[in-house]
């Protein structure tokens, strides 16, 4: 199953001087999972590999391919804003609009040999060994979890919180004034009126494909300029990102002991992954 993505990154500008491609940091990144999906999967991946070669799989690819891997493959398209407040890159929006350049699209497939159905079966915990309960990467992600109290509550309650806040911060009269005159400036530079950053994003004209890319019209790349323009001309980021910020704020110190537990839980979770991974960036076997 191959995942294919889209969107020029969020970045981690501050709200003090932030780049105007990067979104503002805010209190709530700190709780984030998001930028250690990368170090998780690296660790996982190795340290299934070095369980499969103690079972006696020698050449165990690190990236293996599943065993019907000549079969049809399955692309998931996740089309998504790379940041709350829509696209924040001007260059970007001037050559490819709400789309991407195709030569660079995110897609990731193993570059390992297939597994046997033997080693798939021992990878996933489908033949019974002892000791072996959910196979090598059921044993990777118990070391890699190893003292986390609540891994689901630190995967899933801060993008929760984070959801919900979104949603009530675009309710603030502070933002509906700013996204009115943000939409008032789009039509005043000659495109459609739309309701919130979001909506010019995924106005259907713009004829995503199955690829989830858009056709790059001339109306799409003018569109998408004024978008970030007008954000520009009425600071419709800085006045968002202020309420946004102020009400996680609020949201942390209402539910501190929540948020702690995730805090703890992320660093317990880092120190196993810089454990398994040799404390670099780089992995040892």
């Amino acid at each position: 199953m191959a995942m294919t993505g889209c969107g020029e990154g969020s970045g981690s500008g501050g709200a003090d001087g932030a780049s105007s491609k990067e979104a503002p940091r805010l209190p709530m990144d700190r709780y984030r999972f998001d930028s250690d999906y990368k170090r998780y999967g690296e660790a996982k991946d190795r340290l299934a590999q070095r369980c499969m070669v103690r079972r006696g799989f020698d050449d165990f690819p690190l990236h293996p391919k599943s065993p019907d891997s000549g079969a049809r493959r399955l692309n998931l398209v996740a089309v998504a804003m790379s940041t709350p407040y829509g696209q924040l890159d001007l260059d970007h929006a001037r050559r490819w609009g709400y789309g991407w350049d195709p030569k660079r699209q995110a897609k990731w497939e193993p570059d390992g040999r297939a597994m046997t159905n033997e080693e798939f079966a021992v990878l996933y915990g489908q033949q019974r060994r002892e000791g072996l309960k959910g196979g090598c990467s059921g044993e990777a992600d118990r070391r890699l979890l190893k003292g986390v109290k609540n891994p689901t509550h630190m995967w899933t309650y801060p993008s929760g919180r984070e959801q919900h806040l979104e949603k009530a911060a675009k309710k603030d009269p502070r933002v509906r004034r700013a996204l009115k005159s943000w939409a008032q400036c789009v039509v005043d530079k000659g495109f459609k009126r739309y309701k919130s950053p979001e909506d010019a994003f995924r106005d259907k004209v713009w004829g995503r494909g199955q690829g989830g890319n858009t056709t790059r019209t001339k109306r799409e790349l003018g569109t998408a300029v004024a978008d970030i323009e007008c954000k520009r001309e009425h600071d419709t980021v800085g006045v968002w990102s202020a309420v946004l910020a102020e009400r996680q704020r609020a949201d942390i110190a209402a539910h501190k002991a929540d948020y702690e537990a995730v805090r703890r839980d992320l660093d317990t979770m880092r120190a196993n992954v810089r454990s398994a991974t040799g404390g670099s960036g780089s992995l040892r076997r």
